[in-house]
């Protein structure tokens, strides 16, 4: 059995409807991946780099981290939803005080399950 590296990550879940993401949050500059693909082309469009990439922007985080996300079930518009959710509670864990308010309001870390 091969050893690997055990790397410091941040761990959290998000869901919309039926999609579920897993996020893993790495301190750093990186390409954040969805399902082995970088994220600008997994949810291609503007619209879509404005859902995921609100939790980084509210902190002002850009550039701070980079995650890996797996995500399963639903359509694009679920799963990018879920990534987003994903990606702000991992944020959260990272700097309670500082982001948790700013995530709150604008309702990033409340699933909408319709």
């Amino acid at each position: 059995m091969a050893k690997t590296k055990k790397e410091n990550f941040i761990y959290a879940s998000g869901k919309r409807k039926a999609a579920s993401a897993r996020v893993r949050l790495f301190k750093g500059t990186g390409e954040t991946q969805v399902n082995g693909v970088p994220i600008a082309e997994y949810f291609a469009g503007d619209v879509s780099k404005s859902i995921w990439g609100k939790p980084f922007e509210l902190t002002d985080s850009w550039g701070k981290y980079y995650a890996t996300v797996k995500v399963v079930g639903g359509g694009k518009g679920g799963q990018v939803e879920a990534v987003a959710n994903a990606l702000a509670k991992a944020l959260v864990l990272v700097d309670s005080k500082s982001y948790k308010s700013s995530l709150r309001k604008a309702g990033l870390l409340t699933r909408d399950a319709r």
